[in-house]
């Protein structure tokens, strides 16, 4: 009767940590640790979305895991054809901190466009790959972009951009697409380290190598973009939360780190 009592108990306590876990459809908090999103092993948990591509249908090995890294890679490509990727972790988020460790490496891939090189993001607080359209070129989403740079200029990365999006910084709307960091440059294949921290449609963080870069607020639909309008439900336009995806633009990068710390609401 004992064991039985204690394996009931064990049962119920499970039950009750997954539906912590999932309320409202977003990763709630069971204790203020890192986890990781990536095994160093292979794509478990992830997703890929290809422009062009069902969903699932990783087109050309892009995304692999080889020797603890997450590469985007594009060694079966001949030309780029602007088939833009993103690789979806399996669940949304709402508050969090998101960390990962990234490089550039090699060369663009022909056809790519000029902005992509050395270019690549994290989006944050996405819309499901479930409801992207098959040709459709990003997901509605708020982007962390990564930026390499040339061995001579200055380019910033940790930048803002925002596909299908608005936010608000300074208490002013920004509908502009793109909004530079006043992070460093980071020239060469160095590990750079992101972080986002997130709280929900309140304020979004970017820190750079831990040094805070960017900040604004209030992340929200863009009822004038054809696809986020189809998200808009009731008009209202406020982002919580969402999925979290890795980019394929044109230019190979690597991954080595990829995890999240939940944090109270």
């Amino acid at each position: 009767m004992k064991n039985k009592s204690l394996l009931s108990g064990l049962l119920l306590a499970a039950a009750a940590a997954l539906l912590i876990l999932t309320v409202n459809g977003f990763a709630q908090p069971t204790a203020e640790t890192w986890q990781t999103l990536f095994n160093g092993k292979d794509l478990t948990g992830w997703t890929p979305k290809i422009k062009g591509y069902e969903l699932g249908e990783n087109f050309a090995n892009t995304f692999r895991v080889e020797n603890g890294i997450l590469r985007v890679v594009y060694d079966g490509y001949e030309k780029f054809d602007n088939r833009f990727g993103h690789l979806f972790y399996q669940i949304p988020f709402s508050n969090y901190v998101l960390r990962v460790e990234y490089r550039f490496v090699g060369e663009q891939v022909p056809g790519g466009p000029g902005w992509a090189w050395r270019n690549s993001g994290v989006m944050i607080h996405s819309q499901s790959p479930a409801t992207m359209a098959k040709d459709q070129d990003f997901p509605v989403s708020i982007e962390v972009q990564l930026l390499g740079g040339d061995g001579q200029h200055a380019r910033p990365t940790g930048n803002l951009c925002s596909p299908g999006t608005h936010v608000v910084m300074k208490g002013k709307l920004i509908t502009q697409h793109c909004t530079d960091s006043r992070s460093k440059t980071f020239h060469g294949d160095q590990w750079v380290t992101a972080e986002v921290e997130a709280h929900g449609f309140g304020r979004i963080i970017h820190r750079i190598n831990g040094e805070t870069v960017l900040e604004y607020e209030q992340p929200q639909l863009d009822p004038g973009d054809n696809d986020a309008r189809k998200l808009i439900k009731d008009g209202n336009v406020a982002l919580h939360g969402g999925y979290i995806s890795l980019q394929s633009e044109s230019h190979p990068v690597e991954f080595r780190k990829i995890e999240i710390r939940v944090l109270p609401e």
